[in-house]
């Protein structure tokens, strides 16, 4: 067990629960402590939590593909709320249609999220990059 905190959560209006129950699982299992805010979450949420229980990361899901509108101006309100460094990372079916991954991609590099995952991405590939960013030492 390390001894980082993580939020995590379904952005905006999304309601898909069980991915986000399989990410707690997994990030718990990694030996990180998950405070996890479940679906239909806000961005309000996510800050209020990080700041109140000192998290080292907030982890934002989305599968109903408007991710890009539920997520836009998240960064800058970290900042606002003083916690501008927190590691944001991004997964899931963010936009609507089929726009290319590494465009996806961009934009939310663009929006200051640290790392952005594709639809499908294996909780593996994120667990290893935190433990990378947060300097966990297996």
């Amino acid at each position: 067990m390390n001894n980082k905190k993580i939020v995590l959560g379904v952005i905006g209006a999304d309601v898909h629960a069980v991915g986000n129950k399989i990410l707690a699982y997994a990030f718990e299992n990694a030996g990180f402590k998950v405070i996890n805010l479940g679906v239909m979450v806000s961005q309000e949420e996510y800050i209020k939590a990080a700041i109140e229980t000192g998290a080292d990361a907030i982890l934002v899901s989305s599968l109903y593909g408007h991710g890009e509108l539920d997520c836009r101006g998240l960064r800058e309100k970290c900042k606002e709320a003083g916690i501008g460094n927190i590691l944001l990372y991004v997964g899931g079916n963010l936009v609507v249609g089929k726009t290319p991954f590494e465009e996806v991609k961009q934009k939310f590099l663009h929006m200051g999220f640290n790392k952005v995952y594709p639809p499908g991405t294996l909780p593996d590939v994120s667990i290893k990059d935190l433990k990378e960013d947060l300097g966990v030492n297996d």
